[in-house]
């Protein structure tokens, strides 16, 4: 019986050395003349331990690592085929703490199937939320999906059902479903996870939005960054349309949907939805006004359904098992799970999908082991360069929209970067507004010119400069670009910088000078 050898093929395990195991174990198989295959999954998540390599044993999974390419003739000497002994022997994959302990419905097929086999796609449960939704009318489709209790995973928060709602009711002749995949976010590789492992359940999260709200054509909008998950979403697409997947009839139902990936520049504004709308359309990225909506006057003034990747993906789950299965999981108006990208100085960084109401130090200390130093943990930044830094006084905050909310902080697309009491929370204010000033799009000006006031505000405070009156001018700068600003951009880049300055006041006092001596 042929063996089955997994060994990731995403960024994250590539960057780590993947190609050269697998190369590695490519030679072993055929200088020992072994009966095995090696399947090029995605990646588990538990990047500490990357590259992972997988034994299928019995159907059981036997995992080893972290693996070199120099470890891999030892591994079968020890009887890796067969879930042999070693010091690199992690035993079943399953029971890890790291992986049991999660609640994987986005990312149940991540690391364990082949991102690009349809076979093995549907043998995990794939196309089951579509093919439920073929038989349903666009209205059901939006009631499922609004019980459900989906919000925006990319940072707002905003119901994914209304929107759809709104794309449905609105008239155009021709409407559009918008992935937006420009992750950009420090701290964060949730929509990379899925594209390039598991892309399929994208491609259907798309399709069934597209019969939800009568739009016929989807589009990816990733960036250049990317280059993996291109290839990975480009080669899933052909494979799906050639299925009858996407196409004139999705799955033969009569209604049409087809997907193209469109690949951005790196600018960190063109994930903010209108800006990436006049990316996708050859314009320059940046921000509409609104109204109007997208919803109502979209990519190429048709009606728009935006979307994050994680929202779309957590689509079909919600499709095959029904809207009370998803929304059990959570709690007030946060409901399902959320994928946790735990990086920064941090033992144990990688994905976590788990119900909303984990607290941040659970999240941190038990999930994430503290930090990687050892040192202890001063802040952690949630939500991105542009979330707020929370110190461990607010570590019994509960991981949801509203209550990070009523702490001055936001979710975000959940990046979670952590800190030891090494960093200066000036230097990290500077940062924020530095960070802003670069790639602001310039169109309104408390981004485009409050940002660099505000890094020359800090600077000053740095120096001593009038440190007080600069303190209170930063916070002005602050509400004035919070309120604003056209975007996000400018509007929540007062968030990490005021953080800072309310929980860590130490850092922003400048060390006395001292005079020579004579």
């Amino acid at each position: 019986m042929t063996v089955k050898i997994y060994v990731p093929r995403d960024a994250a395990a590539l960057a780590l050395g993947a190609e050269k195991v697998a190369k590695a174990i490519a030679q072993e198989i055929v200088a020992r003349g072994l009966d095995a295959e090696i399947v090029r999954n995605g990646s588990r998540g538990m990047f500490w331990l990357e590259p992972l390599v997988e034994i299928e044993v019995t159907g059981k999974r036997i995992g080893y690592g972290p693996v070199k390419a120099m470890d891999v003739p030892a591994l079968f000497d020890a009887g890796m085929l067969s879930g042999g002994g070693h010091p690199l022997c992690l035993g079943e994959v399953e029971d890890l703490p790291f992986l049991k302990e999660q609640t994987r419905l986005t990312f149940a097929r991540c690391g364990i199937t082949d991102p690009l086999s349809l076979g093995d796609y549907e043998a995990h449960g794939g196309l089951a939320g579509l093919r439920r939704a073929v038989s349903m009318t666009p209205v059901e489709i939006v009631k499922e999906v609004t019980d459900s209790g989906l919000r925006g995973r990319g940072g707002a928060g905003f119901p994914t059902g209304i929107k759809w709602k709104t794309v449905l009711d609105a008239s155009g002749e021709r409407k559009y479903i918008v992935c937006n995949a420009d992750e950009g976010d420090s701290g964060t590789f949730a929509d990379r996870m899925i594209m390039e492992g598991d892309p399929f359940v994208l491609i259907e999260g798309m399709a069934i939005a597209g019969l939800a709200t009568g739009a016929t054509k989807g589009f990816v909008y990733t960036r250049s960054e990317y280059p993996h998950a291109i290839a990975v979403m480009s080669e899933a697409i052909g494979i799906a349309r050639q299925a009858g997947i996407l196409g004139p009839s999705v799955l033969g139902s009569g209604r049409a949907f087809d997907i193209e990936v469109r690949t951005g520049a790196g600018a960190y504004v063109c994930g903010e939805e209108t800006a990436l709308l006049n990316s996708l359309e050859g314009k320059r990225g940046i921000v509409r006004a609104k109204p109007p909506l997208p919803a109502h006057k979209g990519l190429f003034d048709c009606p728009t359904v935006i979307n994050n990747v994680i929202s779309l993906a957590s689509v079909p789950v919600i499709m095959e098992r029904g809207a009370a299965f998803y929304r059990d999981f959570g709690m007030g108006r946060s409901r399902g799970t959320i994928p946790l990208q735990i990086a920064g100085n941090v033992r144990y960084g990688g994905l976590y999908e788990t119900a909303f109401g984990l607290s941040l130090g659970d999240i941190v200390d038990r999930i994430g082991g503290g930090t990687r130093t050892g040192r202890p943990v001063k802040a952690v930044q949630v939500g991105g360069p542009l979330g707020a830094y929370f110190p461990r006084a607010l570590f019994d905050t509960p991981f949801d929209y509203e209550s990070f909310a009523a702490k001055d902080g936001l979710i975000g697309h959940a990046g979670i970067v952590v800190f030891d009491d090494t960093a200066d929370m000036l230097k990290q204010a500077r940062f924020a507004m530095e960070f802003c000033a670069v790639e602001s799009c310039g169109k309104c000006t408390p981004c485009r010119i409050g940002s660099t006031r505000g890094v020359e505000t800090v600077d000053k405070i740095a120096r001593g400069i009038e440190p007080e009156k600069n303190r209170v001018l930063l916070g002005d700068l602050c509400n004035t670009m919070k309120f604003g600003s056209l975007c996000a951009l400018g509007g929540f880049t007062p968030y990490p910088v005021m953080s800072a300055m309310t929980h860590f006041p130490e850092d922003f006092v400048p060390a006395p000078v001292v005079e020579a001596a004579e």
